[in-house]
C-alpha cells in the first residue's frame, strides 16, 4: 500500500461510516464537529493526516445545506493538512435532480455542488445510484459511481419469489429496472407518469402485463413516497397480486411514512446510504440492507490501485 488508509466520518451518517470500517478492518480517524451558537460548523481532525490518503463519509442526505457544508469544511481541512489524496465518499449526492435547466432561469444546481466539492480539495468521488447519470461529467476529478443493484436482488432472490414483474416507476429509470428484471429472470413494465409541480406528480398508464403477477417497483430514491404509492396503487387495480418497492436512498421526506403505512405495498427495501433508522421504526413495512461492505471493496480497491470495475457490475 502506497500511504496510509484513513476513513473519517461526517456526522450524516456516523453509524455506516463506522460498519465500513469494521468491513475493511479499521478503526474510524479521529475527528470532532461542532456547531457555534449561531449555526457555524467547526472542524478539527485530531489525527495526524500528513501523506495520508483519506477517505471521507459523507452523504449529503437531509438536511442537505448543512450535510453539504460540513463536507466542504471536512475536505479544505483535510486539504490544509497535507493529505496526500482526498476522496468524497458521498453514498447520497444530493441536489442530484437538479441536473438541468427544464425551465427558464433555474440553476444547474448538481454542477454547482460538484465545484464546490472539488475546490474544497477532493480528489476523487466515490458514490451509490445517482439520480441521473450524467452528473458524473460535472466533474473534473476521478469519480466512481457504484450500483446498490447485486445487494437488492441478493435480498429479493433470498425470498425465493416466483412470477415477478419489475416495474420502473418512471421512463427515466428503465434501463436500472432491466438490469434488476435480467438478474432475477422477472419480465418488465413501465408506469408513466407527468410532474407538473415538485413532490406532485399523476400516473398516467402502465405498461406491461402485471395481471397475476408479484410486482416489485424499483426506483433509485423515495422522498415523499406519492410516486411509488400511486404506483402500487395502479398496479393493484390492473391485477397484481402483490407488491413489494426497493430503493437505494431512503429520504423519507414527509409525509412518506404515512403513505407507505397506508398502502397496499407488503415490503419497502431501501440501503442504508442515508441514516433513516429513526423513520424506519415507524414503519414496519421498511427493511433496511447494507451497503457497507460494497464501500468497504470499492474504498479497498482504490487504495490499493486496483480495478473496482467489478462492483459496477
Amino acid at each position: 500500500m502506497p500511504y496510509n488508509l484513513i476513513v473519517i466520518g461526517g456526522r450524516a451518517n456516523n453509524d455506516l461510516c463506522k460498519e465500513i470500517c469494521s468491513c475493511i478492518g479499521l478503526e474510524p480517524g479521529n475527528i470532532e464537529i461542532t456547531n457555534f451558537k449561531d449555526g457555524e460548523t467547526y472542524v478539527h481532525i485530531t489525527d495526524n493526516i500528513r501523506g495520508a490518503d483519506v477517505f471521507v463519509i459523507q452523504p449529503t442526505a437531509p438536511p442537505v445545506n448543512q450535510s453539504i457544508m460540513e463536507l466542504l469544511i471536512i475536505l479544505d481541512t483535510l486539504k490544509r493538512a497535507s493529505a496526500k489524496r482526498i476522496t468524497a465518499v458521498l453514498p447520497y449526492y444530493g441536489y442530484a435532480r437538479q441536473d438541468r435547466k427544464d425551465k427558464p432561469r433555474v440553476a444547474i444546481t448538481s454542477k454547482l455542488v460538484a465545484r464546490l466539492i472539488e475546490v474544497s480539495g477532493a480528489h476523487r468521488v466515490l458514490t451509490i445510484d445517482l439520480h441521473a447519470d450524467q452528473i458524473q461529467g460535472f466533474f473534473e476529478i476521478p469519480f466512481d459511481h457504484l450500483q446498490a443493484i447485486p445487494i437488492l436482488v441478493d435480498y429479493f432472490k433470498s425470498k425465493h419469489l416466483d412470477n415477478l414483474v419489475i416495474v420502473s416507476p418512471d421512463a427515466g429509470g428503465v434501463a436500472r429496472a432491466r438490469a434488476f428484471s435480467s438478474r432475477l429472470n422477472a419480465s418488465l413494465a413501465i408506469s408513466l407518469k407527468k410532474r407538473e409541480k415538485k413532490n406532485e406528480s399523476e400516473l398516467i398508464d402502465i405498461i406491461g402485463d402485471v395481471k397475476g403477477k408479484k410486482a416489485i417497483i424499483l426506483d433509485d430514491i423515495i422522498d415523499t413516497a406519492g410516486t411509488l404509492t400511486n404506483c402500487a396503487q395502479a398496479l393493484m387495480e390492473r391485477g397484481a397480486v402483490e407488491v413489494f418497492a426497493a430503493a437505494t436512498h431512503p429520504v423519507l421526506s414527509e409525509p412518506a411514512i404515512a403513505r407507505l403505512n397506508d398502502s397496499i405495498i407488503s415490503e419497502v427495501v431501501v440501503t442504508n446510504t442515508i441514516d433513516s433508522a429513526v423513520k424506519a421504526k415507524e414503519c414496519p413495512k421498511i427493511k433496511t440492507v447494507s451497503i457497507a461492505s460494497l464501500l468497504g471493496k470499492a474504498i479497498t480497491s482504490i487504495h490499493e490501485e486496483t480495478s473496482v470495475s467489478a462492483l459496477f457490475r
